[in-house]
């Protein structure tokens, strides 16, 4: 078991609950203290030192970092060091009450970088923490390597919705606080099917089940809206042709992924 971290102040290090085989790791669990606000991150440590750079990996609106076990499992057993955080008020992480523009969030994972001393790391994110990681990209660039999104990045709600009124009627959350852990559950594994088991397990950690057998939604309906404003607020088409590291897009449900290069000696 590693003993050593170096990261600042950690109150907590834990294994996450996750199987482990000859082409896995479980990760570790830890709070990092991040000035004012703590984050929780999980760790994948390859068994071999490597020269590889460190994978870091942040989540989508009102998921965890989780979802990103099978991806960071695959990654730590080609001698990558993951990392995977939950954003503020995602998962374990700090819950306060304001703080979900774009560029607090961003802040956030550049602090988190800068404590953990990471040396330039490739940073990915799905969905809305695409968007998340362009934008980090653009503010700041001297702490990553790249970027990847995830069905995300260009994300541009305003396109679609001219005032936030109707965004925020269209894209509220549903209201799932109160269901039975098992019958959602169950919701999750008929409506996906097909996915992987670390997928399901991600999904269902989107909720705390309570001690009455419910669940509630880890990000709150509150803050749910404040992120999903920051995201309709957010321009990355006006940004990405300003960048200077390198970017790759994956599109969801295509074949075509874009990478936009414009790295600058």
């Amino acid at each position: 078991m590693r003993t050593q971290c170096g990261y600042g102040d950690l109150s907590m290090m834990t294994r996450a609950s996750a199987p482990s085989s000859a082409h896995t790791s479980t990760p570790f669990s830890r709070m990092v203290r991040t000035g004012n606000l703590s984050l929780h991150v999980l760790e994948w440590v390859p068994t071999q030192e490597s020269n590889r750079k460190v994978v870091m990996l942040v989540h989508g609106l009102a998921s965890n970092a989780r979802l990103w076990d099978g991806a960071a499992s695959a990654l730590c057993a080609k001698g990558y060091r993951v990392f995977a955080v939950d954003q503020r008020g995602h998962g374990l992480s700090d819950k306060p009450s304001s703080g979900y523009d774009m560029a607090t969030v961003v802040n956030d994972l550049a602090t988190l970088i800068g404590t953990l001393q990471l040396d330039q790391p490739v940073v990915a994110g799905q969905s809305w923490g695409g968007n998340v990681v362009v934008e980090l990209a653009h503010r700041n660039p001297e702490v990553v390597a790249g970027v990847c999104a995830v069905d995300g990045g260009l994300i541009q709600l305003a396109d679609r919705f001219s005032d936030w009124e109707s965004c925020a009627q269209i894209l509220a959350p549903p209201l799932l606080a109160g269901t039975s852990a098992s019958d959602f559950e169950q919701m999750i594994r008929r409506a996906y099917a097909g996915w992987p088991e670390t997928a399901v397990r991600g999904t269902l950690a989107n909720m705390e089940v309570l001690a009455d057998g419910t669940i509630r939604p880890w990000l709150s309906r509150d803050r749910h809206m404040d992120v999903l404003r920051g995201l309709w607020e957010h321009r990355p088409l006006d940004i990405v042709p300003t960048l200077r590291k390198p970017v790759l897009f994956t599109p969801a449900a295509s074949e075509e992924h874009r990478s936009f290069d414009n790295t600058r000696d």
